[in-house]
């Protein structure tokens, strides 16, 4: 390894690329980030930290501010693991098998994409109405969707399920069917082959699809007002508690909140990347 010389920076040091331009394209970057995302979330943190340690405190941990984070957490990462499960198994049948109307049925999982999300509230808490499709024989076996907290689990769930499907997607159509074929000459079982050949490839995307479904159900807005009740200790998520707070002029409670869910969501993640680059460092060469 050739030592780093005092008189040339570290930064000159990086990996050669056909296309030039390193300095312009970061600076660019760094520039945009700082613009959209840092400095708006700097605002948020100074606002928070104006109110003082106590009053802070105070805010956050409110009763009713506790129970709307622990409702839109909960919700989010339940409905996270639903479409893990349900995302990767997706995703095979869209990569293993060719079946009259593949191409509708990988054009429908993009969906909640385009549709606007008061749309999809709308939509969910139709069909899973007292007097809907799928709610009135739901509700005959005693088992109520709209307008109680199932029903935020099915929005978030209804609004994840693409960012699986698509970071699973490429990576199965890049596995080789040869391994799988080759487990079985081996004497391996379709349960082996899962558990053994394929899951550990996938894992990192998997992990990754989490990643993006929970982060974007955290933050939703639009389709769970829609079809919960919005019932504070019930039903009532962080975001909506957060406008209320703002329609009520109360910008320190709403200020406190949104930073309470950032530093939550930003550990979470931290975790959650910090398992993909252990999955990536276990599987990725396997």
């Amino acid at each position: 390894m050739v030592p780093i010389s005092p008189a040339r920076p570290a930064w000159r040091f990086v990996k050669p690329s056909v296309i030039p331009g390193f300095g312009i394209t970061l600076g660019l970057a760094v520039t945009y980030l700082t613009l959209i995302v840092l400095i708006p979330l700097a605002a948020l943190a100074i606002r928070s930290m104006a109110l003082g340690p106590a009053e802070f405190w105070r805010l956050a941990t409110d009763a009713r501010t506790v129970d709307a984070l622990w409702t839109s957490f909960g919700s989010s990462l339940i409905a996270a693991l639903v479409n893990v499960v349900f995302g990767v198994i997706v995703a095979w049948v869209l990569v293993r098998y060719s079946f009259r109307g593949r191409r509708l049925l990988d054009a429908i999982v993009d969906l909640p994409f385009a549709l606007p999300t008061a749309v999809a509230g709308i939509a969910l808490s139709t069909l899973y109405g007292p007097k809907g499709w799928l709610g009135e024989p739901l509700g005959l076996i005693g088992i109520k969707v709209a307008y109680a907290p199932a029903g935020i689990v099915v929005a978030l769930i209804f609004i994840g399920l693409p960012f699986v499907v698509r970071t699973v997607q490429p990576v199965l159509e890049e596995l080789e069917q040869e391994l799988e074929e080759a487990a079985a000459t081996l004497g391996a079982n379709r349960l082996q082959t899962i558990t053994r050949v394929l899951l550990p490839r996938l894992a990192p995307a998997i992990l990754t699809g989490f990643a993006l479904a929970f982060a974007r159900a955290v933050g939703e807005y639009g389709s769970v007002i829609f079809i919960a009740s919005n019932i504070p200790y019930k039903s009532e998520i962080a975001p909506l508690l957060i406008v209320i707070r703002l329609q009520e002029f109360n910008e320190p409670a709403a200020a406190a909140i949104g930073m309470v869910m950032l530093v939550i969501s930003f550990v979470m993640l931290l975790i959650i990347n910090l398992i993909q680059a252990w999955a990536r460092k276990r599987y990725g060469d396997v």
